[in-house]
């Protein structure tokens, strides 16, 4: 699932859909790279952690590798729509989409939960549970995605890639085992919840890979061991889940607001 919307299918003059891949194509292809490069980062960096012996949480540089990854799957992710309706997609298009978005945003983030709570000493059967129900989250999530008519200006439920950036920001803010599970369950509620989530279309889109390019270059700082650097990613953390929380009810304020019958004006007495 795209922040914006999924690569649009381009069918030739007969009606048959296009079966040759389109640039935007390629895009979503990066993304699903991104994904697998993520978890190949962190396989990597555990089997050192643990061949050296090393105990507690993993190097920055590994997590900062792994979270940039993520950064630059969703940015593409956001390209591959835009680049689709600008200059046609594939017939292919939107099954790659999902594929995509299943690496990137389903297994790559259960997986890095996992990881983490085992380094944290907490892989418990809730940890386990938590990592399980984000992918499991992304899946019907996607296939639901699928079927819906679109034209509508709202997601319904916490968009994937936006899901998969909060379940970083737990990782990144390091609390409680059980702590984390427990918001990483609400946060798979929320990508399958009828809670509706305004797509970013324009330059909200152009805004959203902003905010992308900046949590890339917070990660870099925060793996180099800039100063601030730490701090930083505690308040882009911060940031991402207020937004997820606060967003919904932004939107039933707006659309009560529109949606409320003017009231008749009272009458004026002579």
């Amino acid at each position: 699932m795209t922040p914006t919307e999924g690569p649009l299918a381009s069918p030739v003059t007969d009606g048959t859909p296009r079966l040759r891949l389109a640039l935007a194509d390629y895009l979503t292809l990066g993304n699903a790279l991104c994904g697998f490069l993520a978890v190949l980062a962190l396989v990597s960096a555990l089997s050192t952690h643990i061949a050296t012996g090393a105990t507690g949480p993993l190097p920055r540089s590994a997590m900062a590798m792994v979270v940039g990854l993520m950064l630059v799957a969703a940015a593409l992710d956001v390209l591959d729509g835009r680049v689709a309706r600008k200059l046609g997609g594939s017939g292919m298009g939107a099954e790659l989409d999902n594929l995509a978005d299943v690496i990137s945003f389903g297994f790559t983030p259960a997986f890095l939960f996992v990881v983490w709570g085992t380094q944290s000493g907490g892989a418990g059967t809730l940890t386990i549970m938590a990592g399980g129900a984000v992918l499991l989250a992304v899946i019907v999530r996607l296939a639901r995605f699928s079927l819906q008519a679109p034209g509508t200006g709202y997601f319904t439920g916490l968009p994937c890639p936006f899901g998969a950036m909060a379940v970083v920001t737990v990782v990144l803010l390091n609390p409680p085992p059980a702590i984390a599970a427990v918001a990483v369950l609400f946060i798979s509620w929320l990508m399958v919840s009828r809670v509706e989530y305004p797509k970013p279309r324009g330059r909200k889109a152009y805004a959203v890979l902003g905010v992308l390019g900046t949590g890339v270059a917070l990660i870099v700082s925060w793996g180099l061991g800039l100063p601030a650097g730490q701090w930083l990613v505690y308040l882009m953390s911060a940031l991402v889940l207020a937004f997820i929380v606060t967003v919904p009810f932004y939107v039933l304020a707006t659309r009560h607001a529109i949606e409320e019958p003017a009231r008749p004006a009272a009458p004026v007495e002579e």
